[in-house]
């Protein structure tokens, strides 16, 4: 097995009691003392603290690079103001989705944050898609997520100039002679900021964050159960290369700029197919799922009509136990004529044990718009 990276964190992770697992090629941490459970919570009322420098941070510079951006990406690239970010997915020359991913425009060039585990092959396929464009993966940079009701209050009594920040703003601040890339957004369904932060500060800045009261260290368990509250896919299972973000649900993020009849119609990789799917509707669609009773189904668990039925209609992507909504909770690929309601059936075991079709999210996001 290939050596794990190591976080820049990695003695304070030590320090505060984190339990370390391998994930997208680190060793990152998936719960502290406090506990999964209890993490999770905390997040949801107060302020919580989260390593992601595993995420891959890029540049791209070039004097068209909206446009060019635009080729991989289908999403209004153009016509997004300086200081704001939004999300897109990265298409792949087969059509398929190579990643999601977050793009702020920063005037003179794009920030681009992207997933872990695809960061390499992220870069590979902008640099081969993205021709008069310079790409670069920083590798000096580390990236901390505070989220939380409380994160702004935290955050700004180091930076007090967060606090007029609105959601997907993205800045950059200086803090004590070190730059600081500040985006207010995360993956939790709460309020909260995304900071990156130079390597060699970071731990210092993540103490000063959690010196506040409020802050607690949250791992890689609590932030699956919150963005799972929070309806939000994860690359990987709920949104695949054979996963089209139309039946992710992710319709939204394709701007009206790029749709058929649009001004900037298509030009990405499979744009006619994916164009005609956000027209006519998809076949299936990723659906909220409630389970009965308190054991969790996890991702994989195939989905079925009846307790009789011999063909599976679907299956979980993601699956586990929603802390704040006191039962378990899961997402699924289930056919797109499903309404609300409808209850369906999980096979566990060799069971078949009943499931209701919930609208998303679970928890209602508390975002500062």
């Amino acid at each position: 097995m290939s050596e794990l990276n190591p976080l820049p964190l990695e003695a304070l992770h030590a320090e505060l009691g984190g339990k370390m697992v391998p994930f997208a090629g680190y060793s990152m941490p998936v719960q502290y003392p406090m506990g999964v459970m209890a993490e999770h919570l905390h997040c949801r009322s107060e302020a919580g603290l989260f390593d992601v420098s595993h995420m891959g941070q890029v540049i791209v510079r070039g004097a068209d690079a909206a446009s060019a951006l635009e080729r991989l990406i289908p999403a209004d690239v153009a016509g997004l103001g300086a200081g704001r970010q939004r999300y897109g997915v990265l298409m792949q020359p087969d059509g398929g989705v190579a990643d999601d991913l977050m793009f702020a425009n920063r005037s003179d060039h794009f920030y681009l944050v992207v997933n872990g585990a695809c960061k390499y092959q992220d870069v590979e396929i902008l640099k081969a898609g993205l021709s008069g464009c310079e790409v670069t993966l920083l590798d000096d940079r580390a990236l901390l997520a505070l989220q939380g009701p409380k994160a702004e209050a935290v955050l700004a009594d180091l930076l007090p100039a967060v606090a007029q920040m609105r959601f997907m703003d993205s800045q950059m601040f200086d803090w004590m002679g070190a730059e600081l890339w500040i985006s207010r957004s995360g993956y939790t369904g709460e309020d909260g900021f995304e900071i990156s932060v130079p390597e060699d500060r970071a731990e210092e800045l993540a103490r000063a964050l959690l010196a506040h009261p409020a802050v607690a260290p949250i791992g890689l368990g609590a932030r699956d159960s919150l963005r799972l509250e929070a309806g939000m896919p994860l690359y990987g299972q709920d949104l695949t290369p054979e996963i089209s973000p139309v039946v992710a649900g992710l319709g939204w993020s394709i701007a009206k700029a790029r749709r058929a009849g649009g001004p900037r119609a298509g030009g990405f990789p499979g744009a006619e197919p994916f164009l005609q799917e956000l027209m006519d509707g998809p076949a299936n669609i990723r659906m909220g799922l409630r389970p009965e009773g308190r054991a969790p189904m996890r991702a994989g668990v195939e989905l079925y009509h009846s307790v009789d039925a011999t063909a599976p209609i679907g299956r979980i992507t993601s699956g586990g136990f929603g802390p704040s909504v006191g039962a378990p909770i899961a997402m699924g690929i289930v056919p797109a004529e499903l309404a609300p309601g409808t209850t369906i059936y999980g096979e566990v075991r060799g069971k078949r044990l009943p499931v209701t079709l919930a609208t998303l999210p679970f928890h209602t996001p508390r975002y500062k718009r």
